[in-house]
């Protein structure tokens, strides 16, 4: 089964040696997305709400360039470095998914990079 790299100008670049995401059949494997600007790929951090939504943003746009959007999303991973953000990454989650949720872990972590508070990374299995 061959690999398709996915690509968009939507979501922030790469910054390091990886792709935004790979699909594979009907699955794609979203890389780690940061609260970066796609534009100014400057951190979007005046809040933690902030950080949340741009990352889901992120999200949002590899998923849709892959072929997809986050309700095809079947495991999400958010990597926190403050576990006190929990209930405000579930309360605004709730504005980019409907139930039924996808599987998701919750890690908290002592960096992430560029100072950001807040990644997620997750599979989408397409129709």
């Amino acid at each position: 089964m061959s690999r398709e790299i996915v690509h968009t100008a939507d979501a922030p670049a790469a910054i390091g040696t990886y792709s935004q995401a790979v699909k594979v059949g009907k699955t794609v494997y979203l890389s780690g997305q940061i609260p970066l600007d796609p534009v100014s790929m400057a951190l979007t951090n005046a809040s933690i709400e902030d950080e949340i939504h741009q990352v889901f943003k992120n999200l949002a746009a590899v998923a849709k360039a892959s072929g997809g959007g986050l309700q095809h999303l079947v495991k999400l991973n958010i990597y926190l470095t403050d576990l006190g953000h929990f209930a405000k990454v579930n309360e605004i989650m709730g504005q980019y998914f409907q139930q039924p949720y996808p599987a998701r872990a919750a890690i908290g972590i002592a960096s992430l990079p560029r100072g950001s508070r807040i990644e997620a990374d997750g599979i989408l299995v397409l129709d």
